[in-house]
């Protein structure tokens, strides 16, 4: 565990003493997640490659006699109670009447019961304390750490022993459904699934996955994360509106999803549907592709040729997706004018935070570049700090 880990788990703990009077037996913790490429093309069954991030969010658990969950946290005052078999009325039917953030742990413990067939009577009551260090609403995915956390640390004291893929269903299912938001499974499978120096390549309809050596290190390079403080929220209505668009497209040519059309298909597309659905279906079939390019030049010729590549992704998502803003717009542009190899927004867009892949020696001039146009345009000043890849959902 890193001095921040350490930190954050005993601030969880601390949290878990104030609020319910006892110690905690334990701390688990999931990651957040910085997508290198591919965006928007997981919910249509294509590729995607994220990495796990040293950002994590950590719960401490302690079970109870009652058969109830009790959840708190550093992120609100309140506390959400219910019992265990009463999950089922809750969601998704009734999820409204659960505050935003207690749908992300409570939805998981009754997608995991769904999942695994146990019936709530037969398992213990929980009480849980979340803290974190993933920035939110920055598109790192703090929604996948708290559901990654959430699903090993209930999974171990359940005595559920479902594989790491299965748990990341288990967290898209409670996102989808007891929060309300229509994601696809990339963020809960690099929670899970996250290794060290290396970025997880994910077949989002077969979800198998390949670990992909970045070579950051070796190359001399680093990922630094502009988050430009404009928050955006998964479950309004631009994302699901994107969707939509997605799904007609794939209906109007006839596929089961855009995984199955192909650039060669784009013109064919365009004397089907309007201007709009169009342009967003191909953002996501030229980021599939993308995708594809970035994993076997990483494999031919290491990270510093994949520059390129990222800058294509972002003009995508910012010309045809219409899922950027001002902000990331000048963080890419202010990182790509002081010297990055490449730079994009990444997260589901309307607003988070840009990547950019810059030598080690130019993170301080890419640092003062984004912080200068920022200030230049009237913006609020930018978060800027360094990621790297690290492992998955682990008991501390």
């Amino acid at each position: 565990m890193t001095a921040t880990d350490i930190r954050t788990a005993a601030i969880a703990r601390a949290l878990f003493a104030a609020r319910f009077g006892a110690d905690a037996v334990g701390t688990w913790s999931a990651p957040g997640r910085v997508n290198l490429i591919g965006e928007h093309t997981d919910y249509n069954d294509g590729f995607v490659l994220p990495f796990a991030i040293q950002h994590r969010t950590h719960v401490a658990l302690a079970p109870r006699t009652d058969g109830r969950i009790r959840v708190v946290s550093t992120f609100d005052e309140g506390s959400v109670e219910v019992a265990l078999d009463e999950l089922d009325a809750l969601f998704p039917d009734r999820r409204d009447e659960v505050p935003e953030w207690a749908r992300y742990p409570l939805g998981v413990a009754w997608a995991l019961l769904a999942a695994s067939g146990t019936d709530p009577s037969t398992v213990t009551g929980v009480d849980l304390a979340f803290a974190s260090d993933v920035p939110v609403g920055a598109g790192l995915s703090s929604s996948a750490a708290i559901e990654g956390a959430t699903a090993v640390a209930l999974a171990d004291t359940w005595d559920i022993d479902p594989d790491r893929v299965a748990l990341a269903k288990v967290g898209r299912r409670a996102e989808n459904e007891a929060v309300g938001a229509p994601t696809g499974i990339m963020d809960q499978m690099a929670a899970l699934l996250g290794r060290a120096d290396a970025a997880i390549f994910l077949d989002c309809r077969s979800l198998e996955a390949q670990v992909i050596d970045l070579g950051f290190a070796g190359a001399g390079l680093e990922l630094v994360v502009i988050d430009t403080g404009v928050k955006h929220s998964h479950a309004t209505g631009g994302y699901g509106e994107r969707r939509a668009a997605c799904e007609r497209g794939a209906a109007a040519l006839g596929v089961p999803a855009l995984r199955d059309v192909s650039v060669d298909d784009l013109p064919r597309l365009a004397e089907l549907v309007d201007d709009v659905t169009f342009r967003r279906v191909r953002h996501v079939v030229t980021e599939n592709q993308r995708v594809l390019d970035t994993v076997r030049t990483l494999r031919a010729q290491g990270p510093t040729a994949i520059g390129d590549l990222l800058v294509a992704s972002h003009a995508s998502m910012r010309d045809d997706f219409e899922i950027s803003v001002p902000e990331l717009d000048t963080a890419v542009e202010a990182a790509l004018a002081a010297g990055a190899v490449g730079a994009r927004m990444t997260g589901g867009g309307f607003g988070g935070a840009a990547i950019a892949l810059v030598a080690h020696d130019q993170v301080q001039a890419v640092t003062d570049a984004a912080t200068t146009a920022f200030e230049a345009a009237g913006f609020a000043a930018p978060t800027i700090f360094t990621v790297s890849p690290s492992v998955g959902a682990a008991r501390d």
